[in-house]
């Protein structure tokens, strides 16, 4: 019994450091169509986009910080706030899509705008109408802060934990 259990964390760790896709329990989440994976950057960043992890009875879906940025890499909608925080909830489903999730299953999330101040009213409304228009009832727990964000032209990024019952 101890030695399958250390078989199968030693065969977990060599997946690990070939950067298998999947790696035991753990699968990282790549959706090309809406955005580029953080390592194809001009300068390479180590993160996946999503990463979902099997558990007895459910997976739990992890995804990034993601935000306004589109299949090449390229930050979009400069400047236009409401554009990027939708862009920036449509590329979250997309990767939440990858591991069979969807905004409904998402237990949290944690906003990053670059201004609070005069960002957050319009934000929450964002919010709001994004959430009315996929028919959410039950909305996320979640935390908004001011920070700075990887790229200048970023107004908002969001990360969220979802949870996926079998």
């Amino acid at each position: 019994m101890i030695a399958a259990g250390t078989a199968r964390r030693e065969a977990r760790r060599r997946a690990d450091a070939r950067g298998a896709r999947g790696a035991g329990d753990r699968c990282d989440l790549r959706v090309p169509d809406a955005l580029c994976e953080a390592y194809h950057y001009p300068k390479p960043a180590a993160f996946s986009r999503g990463l979902s992890v099997r558990l007895p009875g459910a997976t739990l879906v992890f995804v990034s910080g993601t935000a306004s940025v589109g299949p090449d890499g390229t930050s979009l909608h400069a400047g236009d706030f409401t554009a990027q925080a939708r862009r920036a909830y449509e590329n979250a489903r997309a990767v939440l899509n990858r591991a069979g999730a969807d905004w409904r299953d998402v237990v949290k999330v944690t906003v990053f705008l670059k201004d609070i101040a005069e960002q957050y009213e319009l934000f929450n409304e964002v919010r709001c109408a994004y959430f009315r228009q996929i028919g959410l009832q039950v909305f996320p727990a979640s935390t908004c802060v001011e920070a700075r964000l990887c790229r200048e032209e970023l107004l908002v990024e969001m990360e969220m934990i979802a949870v996926v019952a079998k």
